[in-house]
């Protein structure tokens, strides 16, 4: 018995030696002795020698002066790698698309061509009516219930504000409970739709957005207050907006640009991509450094088609950039985003 017993305990000791320590030791000493860059995670320095983050894992850039990467459906978490796992025919897909789109899409033809769509979006919400029924924000509530509950839980204020709404009309939920006997006792996200019906109506072309203000200690408050123009108009309205106006010839805007990864955290976007950001981008920096923008924006094209790269040294695949690395190159080359 001893003898298998000691036989046993022995293979298990040179298991965990070998499997253990060698095995991994032997691993970590080739990776730091022919691939250490990779190795330790692929870490990309800014200029002042500080690490700014990996080279194989997204990251949000929300200045105007960087290239923006493609949409994560993980929010950039590298600890949560997933895709959005939408199907085409899930209207929350074409949601996301169409918020992506409409603060950048551009007119392709017609008097106002290559001039930006928003602007038209927000004239359009503001009407009191649209095809003699109820406000654009009622109707939007009422034909995508889970968008308008989506809105309530998306942010504490969203939720504050609605549960401040509540206290106001103790009619109209006592209403809601009447017809929903099932709900008893209604949680914001329930009286989503009855609040933005009667926002609707005592605010006509007004959306609640976020606000940032002053406060009385001079330190910037956000609170939610009625606007008629801004990205969330541009963007939760945009879809409104082009199925009424069908006959609009709108520009092409690259897949990847509104679409995210199967991982959420693809470091690279298309060529096509940053070519349809580089005016934006070009503009800010220009503006930012008081420079020519044509000049800039030739530069920025250097620097662009510097950082090509494409799968099989360009034998296949589409031709794409590392967004972090471009972003690092425009920040060296014209230093901190004011």
């Amino acid at each position: 018995m001893l003898k298998y017993l000691s036989k046993s305990l022995l293979l298990v000791a040179f298991s965990v030696v070998i499997l253990c320590g060698l095995y991994p030791l032997g691993m970590w000493a080739i990776g730091q002795t022919v691939m250490p860059f990779q190795a330790n995670g692929s870490l990309l320095k800014g200029p002042d020698g500080a690490i700014v983050g990996s080279r194989i894992i997204a990251q949000p850039f929300t200045k105007d002066e960087y290239f923006q990467p493609r949409p994560s459906a993980a929010s950039y978490d590298a600890s949560a790698s997933s895709s959005s796992a939408l199907a085409a025919s899930n209207y929350a897909l074409r949601d996301r698309v169409a918020r992506m789109l409409g603060p950048i899409v551009k007119y392709s033809s017609g008097p106002k061509a290559g001039q930006p769509v928003a602007p038209d979006i927000e004239q359009w919400f503001q009407k009191d009516s649209f095809q003699g029924a109820p406000h654009i924000v009622a109707q939007w509530a009422d034909l995508h219930n889970s968008l308008a509950q989506a809105w309530v839980g998306a942010d504490p204020k969203n939720g504050a504000y609605v549960d401040a709404w509540t206290k106001q009309h103790p009619a109209i939920v006592a209403q809601f409970v009447k017809d929903n006997p099932a709900t008893p006792q209604p949680k914001a996200a329930d009286l989503a739709v009855v609040f933005f019906k009667d926002f609707a109506s005592a605010n006509p072309g007004r959306f609640p957005s976020a606000v940032t203000k002053n406060g009385a200690d001079g330190k910037p408050v956000t609170t939610l207050e009625p606007v008629k123009e801004g990205s969330d108009i541009q963007s939760i309205y945009f879809d409104m907006w082009r199925q009424d106006h069908a006959e609009a010839q709108i520009a092409q805007v690259p897949g990847d640009m509104v679409t995210a990864s199967a991982s959420g955290l693809d470091p690279h976007i298309s060529l096509q991509n940053a070519e349809f950001q580089l005016d934006r981008v070009a503009a800010k920096w220009a503006a930012d450094l008081k420079l020519d923008p044509a000049a800039v924006r030739a530069e920025i094209e250097q620097i662009l088609q510097k950082n090509v790269q494409a799968p099989f040294g360009g034998l296949a695949g589409e031709p794409f950039v590392n967004v972090l690395e471009v972003n690092l190159k425009l920040r060296t080359r014209f230093g901190q985003p004011s």
